[in-house]
């Protein structure tokens, strides 16, 4: 049965910290496919300033191009607002039977991960791929105990969306943060007028 590693976002951009957590996955786990899911918006994140829902698609597929371990989804694109995890998960498990899959998150959204909707049944139906991030427990809930594999030995690259959306609206060139195409689509982006 094929796997299939989940890994949601708002990838406002897409930056290396994501690439490498992915690339992790898809070279050290049991995992065929790690799918990057371009959401809209996430519903704890609610007056968060997004890039284009299709500019953010482009500059995740100029990202991941050329490595066949990688693909990207949006189909949140087409479900109702906001998106949940649990109705993505649902589509594609009725829409790809014979794939098991697996979700990715990191330690700070486990610590908040019993207010998702439907986090009990999300837990039910795939494992969860836990990769540590800085100042956030490394311990699973007992309640998670059976769904949470901890992916102790992930890099992490303390690198965010945010600070590189920050940098780019004060001047900074933070060219070595993602990869060139990504900031040539943020240059272009800039050209058009588009924020």
């Amino acid at each position: 049965m094929k796997k299939v590693a989940l890994f949601f976002g708002s990838f406002n951009p897409i930056h290396y910290g994501h690439l490498i957590l992915a690339n992790y996955i898809a070279e050290y786990e049991e995992i065929d496919e790690v799918r990057f899911i371009v959401s809209p918006q996430n519903p704890f994140k609610k007056n968060r300033a997004l890039m284009s829902d299709e500019w953010r698609l482009k500059m995740v597929q100029k990202a991941i191009a050329g490595y066949d371990k990688f693909s990207v989804s949006d189909i949140e694109f087409s479900l109702p607002k906001p998106s949940y995890t649990i109705d993505t998960l649902m589509h594609f498990k009725e829409t790809e039977k014979d794939v098991e899959f697996k979700l990715v998150m990191g330690g700070d959204n486990l610590v908040d991960f019993y207010k998702w909707k439907d986090a009990e049944k999300i837990a039910e139906i795939c494992e969860l791929l836990v990769y540590p991030r800085p100042n956030y427990p490394t311990e699973v809930p007992e309640r998670w105990a059976k769904s949470v594999r901890m992916l102790e030995n992930a890099p992490t690259l303390e690198i965010s969306s945010t600070q590189i959306r920050n940098a780019w609206k004060e001047g900074k060139n933070l060219l070595f943060f993602l990869p060139r195409e990504v900031w040539s689509a943020m240059k272009e982006m800039e050209s058009m007028g588009i924020d």
